[in-house]
Order: structure tokens, then sequence, then C-alpha cells
């Protein structure tokens, strides 16, 4: 392996010198000046193209995303009063009921008094 590292060694100086030897001067060639082409005054419109092809129609995109759900709404204003309902019917006048049976005559009491206070006038 020893002999292997100085073997690359030696090369590689031995391509350097070899290098340097073979330095020369670049030689510069001159060439002409290319000439410059200066446009002439403008010719003619030309005729009008045909129309081209109409184009593929493209690819319908994906559904969109569904929405949030909106505010809750405001509440609705009250009812008016609905109409009074009409009178209902008069009922029949009932039956006069019998006449009842004559109290017995009450007892006479001893020295008791019964006073009867007539009521106030209206």
């Amino acid at each position: 392996m020893n002999h292997l590292r100085h073997s690359l060694l030696l090369i590689a100086l031995l391509s350097t010198f070899g290098l340097v030897a073979c330095d020369r001067e670049p030689v510069v060639v001159n060439t002409a000046p290319a000439p410059v082409m200066v446009p002439g005054p403008a010719g003619p419109a030309g005729a009008t193209g045909a129309t081209g092809n109409t184009g593929n129609t493209g690819y319908t995109g994906s559904t969109g995303a569904t929405g949030a759900t909106g505010d809750t709404g405001y509440t609705g204003a009250t009812g008016s009063t609905g109409a009074t309902g009409d009178t209902g019917y008069t009922g029949s006048t009932g039956a006069t009921g019998e006449t009842g049976t004559q109290g017995e005559t009450g007892k006479t009491g001893g020295d008791t008094q019964v006073i009867v206070v007539p009521a106030p006038a209206k």
C-alpha cells in the first residue's frame, strides 16, 4: 500500500511539470466586424388571417364546501287580536216550581219580645 501512495505522488508531480512546460501564448485572430443590418421602411399590411378553431371546453371544477350555518332570525311581530265572537243564545225560562206546604203556627213565647228593624232606604 505504501508503494501505491508513492507512485500516485510521483504521477501527480510529473503531470504538473508537463503542463507547465506546455504553457504558450494564445494566438489572437482578428476577424472583420459583422455588418449591421438596418431595417428599411415598413411594407403594406398583409391580409387578415382566417379565424382559428374554437377551443375545447375546460373541465368542470369540484363542488365547493358547504357553507356555515346562518344566524338565527329575529322574532316575528305579534299578530292582531281576533274578532269578538257572537253573543250566545238566551236560554228558555224555567218552569214555575210548586207551592210549598203551609207551616204550623208557632207557639206563643213567654215574656220575650222580638223587635224587627226595617232595612235602610236606598
